[in-house]
């Protein structure tokens, strides 16, 4: 498949189709609060829909219940067990560059500001580590997992992000395209996907590529349970190389909302992180994992931590030479991966489960700001020899 300025300008027109169409009627209907309270009962797969559940909720839920009839199970039990290997590696690749990355798109860090209240950061996070972790238990996609009622609640999300900023007017449409459209949502597969594997090659983390293609066809999955049109999905890692390159030239520079969002992820971390002496290894690692000219339009602080934070990457090859020797190394790293991820969402969640609900509103919930209609145009490529 090949990719364009003009393939990818006709994405920015196109949202999901099902989706906008549930939350259009829930909201003419005014059933989204009744949706909400009786979808809060709703967190396994294959559970009975509760009585007095709005009847296009029904149907909607009904159509999506079950993952796309294309999918290769063989090669999701693989991105499974790519998963369990580099737990660690894979949740320090998604906080420290995936959502970085997401932050340096400057139309992309104000959608995120408009989804989640800024006062509260340990949501936006708690939601993306409790997705991932529902995606890569046993079992995700069977009756009793949590992933498919997440998803299909995710999805009726972005569609309300979308209802609201078009009816109120909130969203330069003319020169941003639909929000969360069909360039972003691939973006965002983009961003779970492609960003972790470049994130994991920079920690120095060994893969094959079974392993690689394995786990970034988990999340072209995903991204089709989310809405994506899978016409226009990349369909292996060559397709989605040359998507992200495109995607993040086109759109990628510094703004108010994008380090906003970096500063409330890196203070997150630091609570998180016992103690003040290791605080900067947080911002160090941003730094080191998306490079200085995205960290200086993300206002990432320099600090002594980086470079030393460079050692990263030789400290992670003893560990893995530990697992390559022995299998009780592997057992013992594997569980600690494990233990050390569960800690880490049970911090941001604090216990909590994440409902992913409709909002109801955005303006008083989410402080969205009028767009700016001015756009960043990034530099012309240089030619190196």
């Amino acid at each position: 498949m090949t990719y364009t300025e003009q393939s990818l300008d006709a994405l920015r027109t196109a949202g999901d189709a099902l989706a906008d169409a549930t939350v259009a009627t829930l909201f003419e209907r005014g059933e989204v609060g009744t949706f909400n309270t009786l979808m809060r009962y709703v967190s396994t797969a294959g559970a009975p829909l509760p009585d007095g559940l709005p009847e296009v909720a029904r149907e909607y839920l009904h159509l999506t219940a079950a993952p796309p009839s294309w999918v290769d199970w063989e090669e999701m039990e693989r991105a499974r067990m790519f998963f369990i290997d580099n737990n660690v590696h894979i949740s320090t690749a998604l906080s420290f560059a995936a959502m970085p990355a997401c932050y340096v798109l400057p139309h992309v860090a104000r959608l995120l500001s408009a989804t989640h209240s800024l006062k509260y950061p340990s949501k936006r996070m708690a939601e993306t580590g409790q997705f991932t972790v529902y995606l890569m238990q046993p079992g995700a996609f069977e009756a009793g997992s949590r992933f498919i009622p997440a998803a299909q609640k995710v999805r009726l999300l972005h569609a309300a992000v979308r209802h609201h900023l078009r009816r109120e007017g909130r969203w330069d449409t003319e020169n941003l395209g639909t929000p969360i459209c069909q360039e972003d949502m691939i973006g965002g597969q983009m961003m779970f996907s492609i960003q972790v594997l470049d994130a994991l090659h920079r920690l120095g983390i060994h893969m094959s590529t079974e392993g690689a293609e394995s786990y970034y066809y988990a999340w072209r999955v995903v991204g089709a349970m989310l809405g994506v049109d899978q016409q226009h999905a990349p369909g292996d890692l060559d397709q989605a190389r040359r998507f992200s390159d495109l995607y993040m030239t086109r759109h990628m520079g510094p703004s108010e909302e994008g380090a906003h969002l970096t500063r409330q992820l890196i203070d997150l971390y630091e609570e998180v992180v016992p103690g003040t002496l290791f605080d900067p290894v947080v911002g160090a690692l941003i730094r080191y994992l998306v490079g200085d000219t995205c960290a200086d339009w993300l206002q990432v602080p320099r600090t002594a931590w980086d470079t030393a934070v460079k050692a990263a990457p030789a400290l992670l090859g003893i560990l893995e030479s530990i697992e390559d020797r022995s299998p009780l190394g592997t057992w013992a790293l594997d569980r600690l991966g494990h233990f050390t991820t569960l800690l880490e969402l049970s911090s941001l969640t604090r216990g909590r489960v994440m409902h992913y609900a409709i909002p109801e509103e955005l303006k008083k919930d989410y402080g969205v700001t009028a767009a700016r209609t001015a756009r960043w145009t990034p530099p012309a490529p240089t030619v190196t020899t």
